[in-house]
């Protein structure tokens, strides 16, 4: 699938001195769901702005389709809807002429029966005529996103879309983003709700300092990072792993009754054998279980290990 979104060593230092983004190169897909994390300030909403045309980069390119977020701002910006975190709107206006005049800032011809199928989507057509001074925090933030789709973008960035709103609201808007993915949009989502990146996302990408550690298929991000976590309930306490189990790198909870193996899912591990072996020692046991690992334990992992960031993208 080609590359619809090409960033190439891409750099930002603000004019007080931070670096907010460290030589970031980065392929987005026609057509899929990257969703960005990292935590408060590793640059994620600075790599939005400078791809939606709304900061200026200090070195490196951003092209759109081939086309240069700089040199051809108009043409790119027109293929960008954004969901910004604040809502930067006149507070006295009505919904309805905010849409209609955020469809006809990007050139786009009138279209009422478009406005009112996303004023519907988001549950706002009652709340057409109303002010946004008016409307709830939850409203509010569904009118950033009928401002977005307003123009018929190809491409959506989500900067933080569900923060502080209700579980309804996220629930709605999720259904809209696949509906949306269904339809050939591209969407770049940030978010700190962790397991609903790992819902809905095709890759993830994670932010930390500036720089991109990783990109990678979610499915292959889990399978090579994830560990599994083999525990082991026995029938009475003991003190201490017997001497004869030491080739399993076991360990021994505080209670003495679970023995916990942990194992890297790609290598596996021999289950049978690791029960003989616990047998063999005297020991009984009455129940099993496995824990994996959740995309929040793997992104925890990687913002707090040290070391140079590495970056696998694919194309």
């Amino acid at each position: 699938m080609r590359a619809l979104i090409e960033i190439d060593g891409l750099t930002k230092t603000y004019a007080g001195g931070f670096q907010a983004l460290r030589g970031v190169d980065l392929r987005i897909r026609q057509g899929e769901i990257l969703a960005l994390l990292g935590p408060n300030g590793a640059g994620k909403t600075t790599l939005i702005g400078i791809v939606c045309g709304l900061v200026n980069p200090s070195s490196g390119t951003v092209r759109v389709d081939g086309h240069d977020v700089v040199r051809d701002y108009r043409r790119t910006r027109a293929r960008i809807g954004l969901v910004p975190q604040e809502l930067p709107t006149d507070a006295f206006e009505t919904v309805w002429n905010t849409v209609r005049f955020s469809r006809g800032l990007f050139g786009r011809a009138p279209d009422p029966a478009l406005l009112e199928r996303v004023l519907r989507d988001l549950s706002l057509w009652d709340k057409r005529d109303s002010k946004i001074i008016t409307l709830s925090g939850g409203m509010k933030r569904r009118l950033l996103i009928a401002k977005a789709l307003s123009h018929e973008p190809d491409i959506l960035f989500l900067d933080e879309p569900t923060a502080g709103v209700d579980v309804e609201l996220r629930q709605d808007m999720w259904r809209l983003v696949e509906r949306m993915r269904a339809d050939g949009v591209t969407i770049i989502l940030t978010t700190h709700y962790i397991e609903e990146a790992e819902a809905i996302a095709d890759r993830i990408g994670i932010i930390n300092r500036g720089e991109l550690v990783l990109v990678e298929d979610k499915t292959t991000l889990m399978r090579r990072l994830g560990r599994k976590q083999l525990v082991v309930v026995l029938d009475t306490p003991i003190d201490a792993v017997p001497g004869m189990l030491s080739g399993f790198d076991l360990e021994l909870s505080e209670d003495g009754l679970r023995l916990l193996h942990t194992y890297d899912d790609r290598a596996g591990t021999d289950i049978a054998r690791l029960l003989r072996a616990i047998e063999s020692a005297g020991l009984t046991w009455r129940d099993l279980s496995t824990v994996e690992s959740s995309l929040e334990d793997i992104f925890v992992k990687l913002v707090r290990e040290p070391g140079p960031a590495s970056t696998e993208l694919a194309a």
